[in-house]
């Protein structure tokens, strides 16, 4: 699926929208030091965007964690992979996605030792496989377990966050990890690893934008605008890869040789969700309850929000 960034008039943010009632309450960010929001936060799009409302960003290392917050009330309004939302309804969470990023999945891969015994996917079975549980690096396992004709309980799952795993696959305490940019362009750094699969051959996916239901009800247009927000945010990305390399590994610490790799591989624009997007979202649902790895069946269609007027 190829998306098209809107051109810069379709980018205009709206002049007034509806604001909390109490001008000091702030609008609560979850997000990760990846994708569109480290730019957007770079950037201060938001700031200006809701001033003088404050904002205040959330940092979390996985997606699990950040709607585990949203749950909570913690937060109003983040981005994670595929798999982590699933999670989430499932465990009732009253979640709403807002938008999408559809991904290729070459930002994900499942990587082994390049001297270990691990050559293809049917090798994996007994083997210590790290991933981050209700994670987009779970669905890739997932996928290409499926692929090979194994099952969850063909391999010793190792649920660890992803510096933990990096760790452990340095050290040989595991023998294959599933992880995403920017770590797998770390992680690729080192000639010792090896790609066993990407995610583009087994489980193309999306990054998603999530908020709580009742929020983004009381305030369409603010999410509308954050949306639009974050295209601006990828029309710079687009119109300038080094200097969004040099953000990247300026903000995440990561060297700046990988950041150039994972930069370009990320996709940084949003559209609104559609019944492709949704379906494809399903599938995985469907994926995980097939494997009762996911406690109960969900329905993607319940939880799509629709932006007034339909579109951004």
């Amino acid at each position: 699926m190829t998306l098209h960034i809107p051109r810069r008039a379709a980018l205009l943010l709206p002049l007034a929208f509806a604001r909390p009632t109490h001008a000091a309450e702030p609008v609560r960010i979850g997000y990760q030091k990846l994708g569109a929001l480290v730019i957007v936060r770079r950037q201060a799009l938001f700031e200006a965007l809701f001033a003088p409302q404050p904002v205040q960003w959330v940092e979390f290392g996985s997606g699990p964690p950040m709607l585990e917050a949203l749950n909570a009330g913690a937060i109003d309004f983040g981005a994670t992979g595929d798999t982590p939302p699933i999670f989430a309804q499932a465990a009732g969470t009253d979640l709403v996605y807002v938008g999408a990023q559809p991904l290729v999945g070459d930002n994900q891969a499942i990587l082994v030792r390049d001297d270990g015994p691990i050559r293809s996917l049917l090798d994996l079975k007994g083997r210590r496989v790290a991933f981050t549980r209700g994670s987009s690096a779970h669905n890739v396992v997932l996928r290409a377990l499926e692929r090979a004709g194994l099952t969850p309980g063909d391999i010793q799952p190792v649920p660890l966050a992803p510096p933990d795993a990096a760790s452990a696959f340095r050290t040989g305490a595991v023998d294959a990890w599933a992880i995403w940019d920017p770590f797998l362009a770390i992680a690729q750094q080192d000639p010792a690893a090896r790609v066993l699969v990407q995610g583009t051959d087994v489980a193309p996916s999306n990054t998603f934008f999530l908020a709580r239901r009742a929020w983004a009800t009381r305030y369409p247009e603010q999410v509308v605008a954050m949306l639009r927000a974050i295209n601006r945010a990828a029309e710079w990305a687009a119109a300038n890869p080094e200097p969004l390399a040099v953000l990247m590994s300026e903000v995440t610490g990561v060297p700046i040789a990988a950041q150039r790799v994972a930069a370009v591989r990320g996709v940084y624009a949003v559209q609104v969700m559609d019944d492709a997007i949704a379906a494809q979202q399903q599938a995985i649902a469907d994926l995980f309850a097939k494997f009762r790895v996911l406690p109960k069946s969900v329905d993607i269609r319940t939880v799509v929000w629709v932006p007034p007027g339909g579109g951004l």
